[in-house]
């Protein structure tokens, strides 16, 4: 038996030494021939050891057979108490299982998927749903109510259909006009949704972007910036130069890029300066020299005399 590894309490004797048992129990429990030789012992308490085996089984690199017997107060026989296989300290393990809604990123939504929003998703809130209507005998609901029979009258004047009052939804409710408005729907975005959704596009299509930092100039003065409605058109819009990396895509007024339409004129070729000392040009030197007149020698001054 190999040298046991203990916890903060002394393992058993009888319970210590019951390693042909433990044994037992594994080859009964495994595969013939996968139980290797024993590892190590841990008491788990008052006459309580767990044994444990190599394991042998292919795929199970690192993995032990635990088996933990134990025995009864003033007893002398030794029990089985239950066997598993566990991982070792090596032990090959699959990696911690993810669910899929934290697994899922950008782009992983193919078509035919289908991407369920849990009801009490942070980005959402209720849209119109009716509830939020004026009581009946309010001044708001009275004015909706007299523009309500005004249409209905007018409507009944120029098509022959039942009265306004038999249909569901009708023109003049708030329903109604908050349908023709696209305001029915279920749940629309929540002021956390409208920031974490300017923080995504701000990082993507943002400022400090290296293509904006190369820019010669903001998106908000580009001619090919398409205006969005909401909130956030005040920050961002819609690009739609095709020879742009953001075709297509909602950048921030700061953003920018080189498809910029005002960027007319192509930047000239930067010329060097002119050198404080010109080591490459001709120095000029003129082809003739004046050749100074001798003075004459004393001697030649007497024969002349």
């Amino acid at each position: 038996m190999s040298a046991a590894t203990t916890r903060s309490r002394t393992p058993d004797r009888l319970c210590a030494e019951a390693v042909d048992l433990a044994r037992t129990a594994a080859e009964e429990t495994a595969a013939p021939g996968v139980v290797g030789e024993h590892v190590s012992l841990v008491s788990e308490g008052d006459r309580v050891v767990t044994h444990f085996f190599e394991c042998k089984e292919p795929g199970y690199r690192g993995w032990r057979w635990a088996v933990t017997v134990a025995r009864a107060s003033r007893a002398k026989n030794v029990t089985l108490d239950e066997t598993v296989l566990l991982p070792g300290p090596d032990a090959l393990l699959a990696p911690e299982w993810v669910p899929w809604s934290e697994r899922l990123r950008p782009g992983d939504l193919g078509p035919g998927d289908l991407l369920p929003t849990e009801a009490e998703d942070l980005r959402l809130e209720p849209g119109f749903t009716g509830e939020d209507a004026p009581p009946p005998n309010s001044a708001i609901a009275s004015t909706t109510h007299d523009l309500a029979e005004l249409v209905e009258a007018e409507d009944a004047e120029l098509t022959d259909r039942a009265p306004a009052d038999t249909v569901a939804n009708a023109r003049g409710e708030i329903a109604a006009v908050a349908e023709e408005l696209g305001m029915r729907r279920a749940r629309v975005l929540s002021r956390y949704g409208l920031h974490i959704a300017a923080d995504r596009w701000e990082e993507s299509f943002g400022a400090k972007t290296p293509m904006a930092q190369a820019a010669p100039a903001g998106c908000v003065t580009c001619g090919f910036l398409m205006p969005i409605a909401g909130s956030l058109g005040q920050a961002f819009g819609v690009c739609a130069n095709e020879f742009s990396p953001a075709d297509g895509r909602v950048v921030s007024l700061s953003y920018g890029c080189g498809g910029h339409s005002e960027a007319a004129v192509m930047p000239k070729t930067p010329q060097p300066p002119q050198p404080v000392f010109d080591s490459l040009a001709t120095d000029a030197f003129p082809l003739t020299q004046d050749t100074p007149t001798p003075s004459p020698s004393p001697d030649e001054d007497l024969g002349h005399s």
